[in-house]
């Protein structure tokens, strides 16, 4: 009897599974950044010109600076996006993983513009991108600390995380809590 493991008795999670929890992340993360877990909804302004906010972490035009709660907030909501890039797609190199990620980003941000639930800002494009690199760059710690494990435990805490996500989501769409803007106030400017 030998003590080594066998690497081939390890059992890795289908990639099928593996998508299907991304597909669940990307669902989780489209309805956080565009309706704060809210019933969705299109603004009263969708489809006007408004302006975007294209100068990063400042307050430019009628747009203040970001409040650093939501600057962190956006980080960790892209982690995993990251860590999932990593594990679906591991011969990416880092700058395309980050196409993706600038590409989701600015996609997330023109939708939520569009349809006037939150306005366009580059300081969400920039923290979105890094978050997601951040967790490509814990894929690759992992592979270097792991190894030929690295799909396994990669898997698993993709999976771990959405676990977590949606236990979190039932628990805040059930709780009191509530941060989507209220529709039913108009506020006028003077």
């Amino acid at each position: 009897m030998t003590t080594s493991t066998n690497h081939a008795s390890v059992r890795t999670p289908r990639r099928g599974i593996l998508i299907l929890a991304f597909l669940v992340y990307l669902v989780l993360l489209a309805w956080v950044v565009l309706w704060k877990l809210e019933v969705p909804w299109v603004g009263a302004a969708a489809g006007l010109a408004r302006p975007f906010k294209l100068v990063p972490f400042v307050a430019s035009g009628d747009a203040g600076a970001s409040a650093p709660t939501e600057v962190l907030i956006n980080l960790v909501l892209f982690v995993p996006f990251g860590l999932f890039l990593g594990a679906l797609a591991p011969t990416w190199t880092w700058w395309k993983a980050a196409g993706v990620l600038l590409g989701t980003s600015l996609a997330l941000e023109l939708a939520q513009h569009l349809i006037s639930t939150g306005s366009f800002d580059t300081t969400d494009l920039i923290v979105n991108t890094s978050g997601g690199l951040i967790g490509y760059g814990v894929f690759a710690a992992l592979r270097r600390r792991f190894g030929p494990r690295t799909p396994v435990v990669a898997a698993r805490a993709c999976l771990t995380i959405t676990a977590l996500a949606l236990v979190a989501v039932v628990a805040f769409v059930a709780s009191p809590l509530h941060y989507g803007p209220q529709r039913d106030v108009v506020v006028q400017r003077h």
